[in-house]
């Protein structure tokens, strides 16, 4: 920032993940002092989702700090369909590159070389004149001049300065999970494992790609293959059923994947079973830990307050179809720091920041909820079915679906 702040200006930034280490490389290399604080009481390293990547998250972690080679992850060249029998329906030649939560997190934690503080619960922010301030579940407050929250979906920020806002379920979930390459077999191994394959059955959708494996491996025979299977599931009886304990625990927020019940796995897989490629039947069967998601939409009407900042899934939540979630928080973060450069007080660049990156969250939310309107008609009538049904061909899911746009 130019020549405002005497000291060495201070960012406190709520939330560990890869949103909130995006933006606090940038800034550190900026000339900010970093603090984070991250609710978890362990280190978020062990989490490994897959992500599509995108040439704008490249630039954000050169911006970060960030060596980006050929160890970020796994590159393929191909996108296929597969039908319910197994064979293909469809293919186009689509490279791009496909890396793991855990990859990412890691190389951002080795540029991060501030304070990162974990079992650190934020119950409270404010923003003053001439400061900002966190206050945390032990009861200390923490002073800076900016505050970024970066913390989640369900961020407890964004509800204190938006408790109007919340999220609205898009009527379907999301089951997740990995494999172990050593445990595919071989003729699986053969049709998919090194593409990105999608399957299309009625009402449903599935895809599949590789990613790092242990220890953010790429090395052949040590990667792991990453599935998102989509299923429609009611609100009222289904999804609570869904994220109830073999004790009866109702968890709202979402339940911990060792807390799903049998029953619901073995229901899982049965449907995979009946319904999937056998391919994908195979991997959803060896997955030694697969979750779900439901899937949300969350839109904000702003992203700065005085001298707190929402950022990532903080303010806006977009379906995973678009595969924008970590590129749109590399993106906010992006922007964030051009912003502080580039103006003459904290409330100013937030200001800056807020009125271009709420364009962009409202503009990628849209786009994934076009892409999701086929799941999302699930749960509507026969009519909603068959015409969403009429634009869901192989060959548009797989051109759409997860591919880079400019927003």
């Amino acid at each position: 920032m130019k020549g405002v702040l005497q000291k060495r200006p201070k960012a406190i930034v709520v939330g560990g993940s890869l949103g909130g280490l995006l933006a606090a490389n940038m800034l550190e290399r900026d000339g900010w002092d970093i603090e984070i604080f991250e609710r978890t009481p362990e280190a978020l390293n062990g989490r490994g989702a897959g992500i599509v990547t995108h040439p704008e998250l490249f630039d954000a972690l050169a911006a970060a700090g960030v060596v980006v080679d050929d160890s970020i992850g796994v590159r393929v060249r191909t996108r296929i369909t597969l039908s319910r029998d197994g064979t293909t329906v469809s293919d186009r030649e689509m490279p791009q590159t496909l890396t793991a939560w855990g990859k990412i997190y890691d190389v951002l934690g080795k540029a991060f070389t501030g304070a990162y503080r974990t079992g650190a619960t934020v119950t409270a922010v404010g923003s003053h004149a001439d400061h900002a301030v966190v206050t945390l579940q032990d009861g200390s407050t923490h002073r800076a001049d900016l505050v970024i929250a970066a913390d989640g979906f369900r961020s407890g920020v964004r509800e204190q300065l938006l408790p109007s806002v919340g999220l609205e379920y898009a009527g379907y979930i999301a089951w997740r999970g990995l494999v172990d390459e050593a445990q595919v077999s071989s003729g699986t191994h053969a049709a998919i494992f090194d593409k990105f394959a999608f399957c299309l059955p009625p009402h449903e959708q599935i895809l599949g790609y590789p990613v790092a494996g242990d220890g953010n491996s790429i090395e052949p025979g040590r990667r792991r293959y990453n599935f998102v299977w989509y299923r429609a599931t009611r609100e009222d009886d289904e999804l609570p059923d869904l994220l109830t304990d073999a004790s009866g625990k109702y968890w709202a927020n979402g339940i911990p994947p060792g807390l799903i019940r049998p029953d619901v796995l073995d229901d899982m897989e049965n449907a995979a079973t009946e319904r999937l490629a056998p391919q994908f039947a195979e991997i959803v069967a060896k997955a030694p830990q697969p979750l779900f998601q439901p899937i949300f939409d969350l839109t904000v009407p702003r992203m700065g307050f005085g001298r707190i900042a929402l950022l990532g899934d903080a303010a806006f939540v977009a379906r995973p179809h678009c595969g924008m979630g970590v590129t749109k928080a590399a993106g906010d973060a992006m922007a964030l720091a051009a912003a502080l450069a580039g103006h003459q007080s904290v409330e100013a660049a937030l200001e800056a920041y807020s009125t271009e990156r709420v364009q962009v969250g409202q503009a990628i939310v849209e786009h994934a909820r076009h892409l999701g309107a086929y799941m999302q008609a699930q749960l509507k009538s026969e009519k909603d079915r068959e015409m969403a049904e009429r634009y869901r061909t192989p060959e548009a899911v797989m051109r759409e679906t997860a591919v880079s746009r400019r927003f």
